[in-house]
């Protein structure tokens, strides 16, 4: 079965978007000059490689994701380094909504059936794994619902004092370490899968 895959960047102190408008807090925030190192650059390639389906939110893709990637794709097809910029142009694209009847972008379709329901059939579906860059809002849901595999943070050199998060569940979320890496350009890329069952404040901990 595919796993789902949320990417998202974060800050020190556990915030994916701040509250306060216009702090570059970010070390790279999708901009022309890409100011994360080589070897950090060489990993964003290879997980975008190894899968084959990108999840959106309606918002995200109105707001002009696959216009920008395109763009980028097209102002730099031989530099290896935005390689990832054409995986995302060819893989296939599944925007969940039920406010959208068909989709004017190149391979890209609409969902529009219950979230639960539409990124199950996914998942059953053959093929590489499932990745989802949306906005706190949207990943938030997908949390709630039980649907993330593997969590990508990669967390940012700064904090930002207040703004969005993506875990709202009151009985906690526990998560397994799958793999952390630090990077030369401050970033520190932490991966973690979800484990079953909520965390009980009774139990000692350990």
């Amino acid at each position: 079965m595919r796993k789902l895959i949320v990417q998202m960047q974060m800050s020190v102190d556990g915030y994916v978007s701040a509250a306060r408008s216009g702090l570059a807090w970010q070390v790279w925030n999708w901009g022309d000059d890409w100011t994360w190192d080589e070897r950090l650059k060489d990993e964003f390639n290879r997980i975008l490689a190894s899968v084959d389906c990108i999840l959106l939110s309606r918002p995200m893709i109105q707001e002009g994701y696959l216009d920008h990637w395109t763009r980028i794709a097209q102002r730099f097809p031989s530099d290896p380094h935005y390689a990832f910029a054409q995986r995302i142009v060819d893989v296939s694209k599944v925007v969940l909504t039920d406010k959208l009847q068909s989709s004017p972008w190149e391979r890209t379709t609409i969902a529009g059936g219950g979230m639960v329901s539409e990124v199950q059939a996914l998942k059953q579906q053959p093929g590489g794994n499932i990745i989802t860059f949306g906005g706190a809002g949207f990943v938030s849901a997908l949390v709630a619902a039980g649907l993330v595999d593997e969590f990508q943070f990669f967390v940012n050199p700064a904090v930002v004092g207040e703004g969005k998060g993506l875990f709202h569940d009151t009985h906690g979320t526990r998560l397994r370490l799958i793999r952390s890496d630090a990077y030369e350009c401050g970033i520190v890329v932490n991966r973690y899968a979800p484990v079953a069952g909520a965390i009980d404040a009774s139990l000692p901990r350990q």
